[in-house]
């Protein structure tokens, strides 16, 4: 371990203010977490990894708050959070689009295609497992979604969570619980199939 691996956020940070080389040291206890949690959000690898990029980039040029930050790794949530909700945003002003010119003007909803292509070595029950268990997280609204990610993904405490999406800490633990009550009753039917289709694999001899 290096005398710069065992020095703390804070400390690490204050270092960057004066050689912005040092800001490498965060960029690698926090590059993995931030992409996991941001790729949770928007579905896509490749934003995923423009908006922790821009995360960091924001963080140099905020070092003005250096001093007065008390949680690095929150403050890293909240930029990284607060970019994600945009994109979220900007994608529901972009996705509708015009399906032909009437009376009404009517439009209709147009989602971009997620990347489903196989991960080496994948089998095809694990992929439709994982698949629904995202589709079920993907499927909660914002806020349980966001509350859910942090508390169970990314294994934050409910007082981190409550700094990163500024609201009280008892307003998340309520996020949280009804975001999983809804995976729960959202995934029942995942288990249900997955019991049924073991029960139709079993062979019983006669005695």
């Amino acid at each position: 371990m290096t005398r710069t691996d065992r020095l703390s956020d804070k400390a690490v940070l204050m270092l960057a203010a004066k050689d912005q080389k040092n800001l490498a040291i965060l960029v690698k206890r926090y590059r993995t977490p931030l992409y996991n949690f941001v790729y949770r959000f928007v579905g896509e690898r490749e934003t995923a990894e423009d908006i922790v990029q821009e995360t960091f980039l924001r963080c140099l040029r905020h070092q003005h708050q250096y001093p007065t930050i008390e949680q690095v790794s929150t403050w890293l949530y909240t930029i990284a959070g607060n970019l994600a909700k945009t994109e979220l945003r900007r994608r529901k002003r972009w996705h509708w689009i015009p399906i032909g010119p009437s009376e009404e003007d009517e439009r209709s909803l147009f989602y971009e295609p997620v990347d489903s292509d196989p991960l080496p070595g994948e089998s095809t029950d694990t992929k439709s497992v994982h698949h629904s268990v995202v589709t079920a997280i993907d499927g909660l609204p914002e806020e349980f979604r966001q509350a859910v990610l942090l508390r169970d993904l990314d294994g934050l405490s409910y007082e981190e969570i409550a700094k990163i999406i500024d609201c009280p800490v008892g307003t998340v633990k309520s996020r949280v619980n009804r975001g999983r009550i809804r995976l729960q009753r959202n995934l029942r039917t995942l288990a249900e199939e997955i019991i049924d289709s073991l029960s139709g694999t079993r062979t019983f001899g006669v005695a």
